[in-house]
């Protein structure tokens, strides 16, 4: 019995020996203080550990888990913390709703950090048929939590508008978070009312503070003060953010204020002054398990910085085995981005190509770090500047446009002159990859594709053959059994007005190298005559395939439909190849040559390669 009571005393709020647990309650609910809610919560289980007082314990850990997911960085206190929620978990009834509140709680934990929120999303049904209201709203706003990644921004949309009906009929505090979550998710959509939202979460944060929140509103100012262009000022709101996170406990201060400043730096175009700090942060404790910005931003300042290996190895450790493997989170966007910027800096078309593929389904979203911490503009920009990297100009120009006109809309000013900065060098570019036709001639065993500033270098083949002979004749008409016969058979024509491949002036110079590396063979053993040896079969084989015996024109052995399927087939061949190397000077070739009985290169034309 005097155990009992004395459970009583402790689990009861209103009685003296219950405050810590009460003093708990309310710095996280009522203010929004984060570290005084630890530190009461600690007091309460300790204090309700040492008499058995289960009820009391729950109640707790529950509440050392904090107002969102993922608070605890250090692991060491992340694991006490769940070890402590799973213990209260089997001591209680199963059909509880204390119970249920602590294995929502455990399931947003697992599912943030796994990305995967099926578990959280089913205990979160769990909730609805229990019909506890705090049970409810609770694990709407942690199953919100874990859809932070782009693509769930219906899902997020109604689970607030959910929390902000459950919260209405109940605490003050779950509709403040539900009002909070809306903001957010409009926000990350990109949509014109989210500044509606943030002005009513001002009023009721002036009504009644609530630090936590007001962490994040403040962060939403600082957004706000970039995208306006005003970045001195957006700076000294930083700072003061700084300050409120710091003050409510908040473990998210240090990173929010990096990103902010990443923003503002790499606006002014002085990112490079950040490379230590980037440098210490990308280790830091304190940030997020799913969060990875940090690395893609030190990339990009090292890169900026000329230092290469640095930025590659930064580079490297995000794409790890596969880029597609990064989680989608918060912050996924704002990671990918500095990906693509980086990858730019180094040359890194692969990269790139595989960023933009993942990242083409978000085109119409902004990048926005966290919950509204910074943002960097419109996907397309980075999907501008990602084409660019991997050579697709036209493509560039494309979506750098639509950049420009999302920036707009999003009136973030200084994302508008970036992507319109790009856009002017993605013109340039892509007028420079349109200039001129194509040509085409022999290196080595193989051959060097041009058009404009881009290059191709592509294997020896006769598909090859048959398009060096046509781009060395633009706009002329040539039988397929011609160009199977031989190139040769083009030498004598009237309106062949270059040099086709393989013509008498290019089959003498072939055998005047074959005769200078039969000397080489002859005089100088080792190395040099195996590296003669080799080129001196190669052109003999190629040679040989082109002409007869005595040089003459090797005649073709059947009719003009064999010459069409055969001569049409090689052409597709090689212009895969070409396109498997360059992608435009592919695409070019793919809408400038016709094949059938009669082919031709025409540069101006939109004429396709048919079968």
């Amino acid at each position: 019995m005097q155990e009992t009571a004395h459970r009583t005393r402790v689990a009861d709020p209103v009685d003296g020996d219950g405050w810590p647990l009460l003093a708990g309650t309310r710095a996280l609910a009522v203010e929004g203080d984060l570290t005084a809610a630890r530190v009461w919560f600690e007091q309460a289980y300790r204090a309700a550990e040492a008499i058995g007082d289960r009820r009391t314990m729950a109640a707790a850990a529950l509440g050392m888990g904090g107002l969102w997911v993922h608070e605890h960085r250090s692991v060491t206190v992340a694991m006490t913390v769940e070890q402590r929620m799973r213990h209260a978990v089997s001591l209680l009834d199963a059909g509880s709703a204390a119970a249920l509140r602590l294995r929502v709680r455990l399931a947003g934990e697992a599912g943030y950090r796994s990305g995967d929120p099926t578990e959280v999303l089913a205990v979160l049904d769990e909730a609805r048929r229990a019909g506890d209201p705090v049970a409810l709203a609770e694990a709407l706003s942690i199953a919100h939590h874990c859809l932070l990644g782009p693509g769930h921004g219906a899902r997020r949309r109604e689970l607030a508008e959910e929390l902000i009906r459950v919260g209405s009929a109940g605490r003050r505090s779950d509709r403040l978070m539900g009002l909070l979550w809306l903001t957010v998710d409009l926000f990350l959509d990109g949509d014109p009312h989210a500044e509606r939202r943030l002005a009513e979460l001002r009023a009721q944060l002036a009504t009644l503070d609530h630090l936590a929140v007001g962490f994040v509103v403040s962060a939403m100012d600082v957004m706000l003060g970039i995208a306006a262009g005003d970045l001195e000022a957006a700076e000294a709101r930083a700072a003061a953010c700084l300050q409120l996170g710091t003050r409510a406990g908040d473990h998210d201060a240090t990173a929010w204020h990096a990103g902010q400043l990443v923003t503002i730096r790499w606006y002014q175009g002085r990112l490079v002054e950040l490379l230590p700090m980037l440098t210490e942060l990308a280790s830091s404790s304190t940030l997020s398990a799913v969060d990875h910005a940090s690395h893609a931003a030190l990339a990009v300042a090292a890169a900026q910085a000329g230092d290469r290996l640095r930025a590659a190895g930064a580079l490297a450790t995000l794409c790890g085995h596969d880029l597609g493997d990064l989680p989608r989170s918060s912050s996924w966007l704002v990671t990918m981005n500095g990906i693509v910027e980086a990858a730019h800096l180094l040359d890194d078309a692969q990269t790139s190509a595989r960023a933009y593929e993942l990242l083409l389904p978000f085109a119409g979203l902004p990048m926005i770090v966290s919950l509204g911490t910074a943002s960097l503009g419109s996907v397309e920009h980075a999907l501008g500047v990602a084409s660019l990297t991997a050579g697709e100009t036209d493509r560039a120009v494309e979506h750098l446009r639509a950049a420009i006109q999302a920036n707009l809309a999003l009136g973030h000013w200084p994302a508008v002159q970036a992507s319109r900065r790009r856009y002017d060098q993605a013109l340039a570019l892509a007028a420079e990859d349109r200039a001129g036709p194509a040509t085409c001639s022999p290196r080595g065993h193989a051959w060097t594709v041009n058009r404009g500033r881009r290059s191709a270098l592509v294997p020896h083949g006769v598909g090859m053959l048959h398009l060096a002979v046509l781009l060395a004749n633009p706009g002329t008409e040539i039988a397929a059994a011609e160009l199977a016969a031989g190139a040769d058979a083009l030498a004598g024509r009237a309106d062949v007005s270059t040099q086709p491949v393989l013509d008498r002036t290019t089959v003498l110079q072939y055998r005047a190298r074959l005769a200078s590396l039969r000397e080489t063979i002859d005089a100088k053993p080792g190395a040099a005559s195996a590296a003669a040896r080799r080129e001196y079969d190669w052109l003999t084989s190629d040679l040989a395939a082109s002409t007869g015996l005595g040089g003459r024109v090797r005649p073709f052995t059947d009719n003009d439909e064999r010459a069409r399927l055969a001569v049409g087939k090689a052409i597709r061949r090689a212009i895969n190849r070409i396109e498997a190397v360059d992608p435009p000077i592919g695409r070019h070739l793919r809408d400038a040559v016709r094949t059938g009985r009669s082919c031709s290169y025409r540069p101006t034309s939109d004429v396709t390669v048919t079968p």
